[in-house]
């Protein structure tokens, strides 16, 4: 095989990355209408937004591909076990039918996209939780992915960094599911002895199982504006002890106040703040 055929089979694997934006039923085309100001915009002006609504500052949702394209230098994104899927390991009624139709409308085997890139030239261990997929609920396949992603990044001395948004642990999958906080939780407690760095991005919303495992084992725990971020909801924290929450309890600004976490960085100011973050740990390394 000729050198400039396999620069050709490389490139055309990531196009097809890009293109998978498009994947999926529900892959955004044509205008896209902010549900708070009702405000029209063309898919391109999202994207050249961050996907935040320039008329009043929504954020919307953003895949999981959307999400690493914004942040991966272009092209150097290679994506780790796609195919890695769930199966039925408890025989829950309609729960094969329900992930071949969020596969078939998101373009995704599962709910956690995970690979390696690089960010201002600098290799890194990428992970995303897509919501548009079971709320991005953990199931065996996200646990196994999430573990196989540190440990990856554990053995080619990589700095892991993993967007969380979901809703926990997938109740179709029980006590499977809940095993997966212990795993995740496991393999980054080893990565972290070993001396990698682990940065943890809380997106809205990131809770339960999610939130009470890995999530919250970052070195460094950072979040976007007004995400919600806990374990059990407000209704039922508030109908368990009796007592009115204060306003605002559980967004990132409250968590930030109280010290749960190191600080909130506006969509469209991640990439150029992990960069910094980045290259401090690269130079510390050198030395």
């Amino acid at each position: 095989m000729k050198l400039d055929e396999i620069f050709k089979k490389k490139k055309k694997k990531l196009s097809s990355f890009r293109d998978r934006r498009y994947a999926g039923t529900d892959s955004r085309k044509g205008d896209v209408e902010c549900p708070v100001c009702k405000t029209f915009m063309t898919k391109e002006e999202m994207e050249s937004h961050f996907w935040i609504c320039p008329n009043c500052g929504n954020y919307f949702t953003m895949s999981a591909v959307e999400r690493i394209l914004s942040l991966c230098d272009e092209d150097s994104f290679h994506e780790m076990n796609r195919t890695m899927m769930t199966q039925n390991p408890l025989q829950f009624p309609d729960y094969e039918k329900k992930l071949k139709a969020l596969r078939k409308k998101t373009g995704q085997a599962d709910a956690f996209v995970a690979g390696v890139g690089k960010i201002q030239k600098i290799p890194v261990a990428v992970g995303v939780l897509d919501s548009r997929f079971l709320m991005g609920s953990m199931g065996t396949a996200v646990g196994e992915k999430i573990a196989r992603l540190t440990e990856f990044a554990g053995k080619k001395k990589l700095p892991l960094i993993i967007f969380s948004a979901s809703g926990g642990a997938r109740m179709q999958e029980g006590l499977f599911s809940l095993m997966q906080m212990a795993k995740t939780a496991a393999a980054v407690g080893k990565f972290k002895d070993e001396g990698g760095l682990f940065i943890s991005f809380l997106t809205n919303p990131t809770t339960g199982g999610v939130s009470a495992s890995y999530a919250s084992l970052g070195d460094i725990i950072l979040a976007e504006p007004n995400a919600l971020i806990g374990f059990a909801g407000p209704r039922v924290i508030e109908q368990t002890i009796g007592r009115t929450l204060p306003e605002g309890f559980q967004r990132s600004e409250f968590l930030l106040e109280h010290g749960m976490i190191d600080g909130i960085v506006p969509r469209e100011e991640i990439r150029p703040m992990l960069a910094k973050i980045l290259m401090l740990h690269h130079r510390g390394k050198r030395k």
